[in-house]
């Protein structure tokens, strides 16, 4: 059913771009209206190189950083998403793809469209709970064997800090037939 509903929207919005068109003509004139379509294809592409200069910008730098805040990915995300629906010849996609592009509307459509996804997620999380069987902990699925709640982050919060673990007490030791053998190294030396 979803899938339907998908099929006909994409289907529904050209004949009603070109419905919109026709009665923008009928009102303003076919040449104004012809005007008016490319002054906002125009418009479209100057405001997605700005914004998407300016999210690409802020993007880099937070992946310089270490640090990657979803702000800035969303913001990438949301101008490529208004550009490609300002670029459609027509007044009614206009309309959305304005709010994703400017600046002072693309927190709102942000706000509006995390929450979108986590009511999603959270979905197919309780989807995913009675479809596969629950784990020894008696919840339902997780690759790592955590309940839910809050502890259940993969990714710790803060930098990431290459580095190598260095142990000086031999626990990275092991005996393998009488020799003792480094796991960092293929060399054997008697015990």
């Amino acid at each position: 059913m979803p899938l339907l509903l998908i099929v006909l929207g994409i289907l529904a919005v050209p004949v009603l771009e070109i419905l919109v068109i026709l009665q923008v003509g009928a009102a303003i004139g076919g040449w104004a209206t012809a005007g008016l379509l490319a002054a906002e294809a125009v418009l479209g592409v100057w405001l997605v190189r700005r914004e998407g200069r300016r999210a690409w910008g802020a993007l880099n730098d937070t992946l310089r950083s270490g640090v990657l805040h979803d702000r800035e990915l969303g913001d990438a995300a949301l101008v490529m998403a208004g550009g490609m629906l300002l670029l459609f010849p027509g007044f009614l996609t206009d309309v959305p793809g304005l709010l994703l592009v400017l600046p002072f509307t693309r927190p709102l459509a942000r706000r509006a469209l995390s929450r979108f996804a986590e009511r999603r997620m959270r979905a197919a999380e309780e989807r995913a709970a009675t479809v596969f069987p629950p784990g020894l902990g008696g919840t339902g699925f997780d690759p790592f064997g955590r309940g839910p709640g809050p502890g259940r982050v993969e990714t710790p919060p803060g930098p990431v800090v290459r580095g190598e673990v260095i142990r000086e007490d031999g626990a990275g030791d092991r005996e393998a037939g009488g020799q003792v053998v480094r796991e960092d190294d293929d060399t054997a030396s008697r015990a």
